[in-house]
């Protein structure tokens, strides 16, 4: 029974560290979609502030101020 048990444990081992493996990948891609929106939140923010900036210049400039 000694070869059951240790075919056993190294299976039980390697379905653990398959499991941790597939664990850490999807953390790291949850990771990365978080950093892409926050990237695309950010040049949204920064678009919309030019184009904020754009329209006052414009304003401006009609009224001659």
């Amino acid at each position: 029974m000694g070869i059951m048990d240790d075919a056993k444990d190294a299976a039980e081992t390697a379905g653990r560290k398959i499991k941790d493996a597939a664990e850490d990948t999807a953390d790291r891609i949850g990771d990365k979609i978080d950093e892409m929106q926050a990237e695309g939140d950010v040049r949204k923010a920064e678009a919309e502030r030019d184009a904020v900036k754009a329209k006052n210049e414009a304003n401006e400039a009609m009224r001659g101020d």
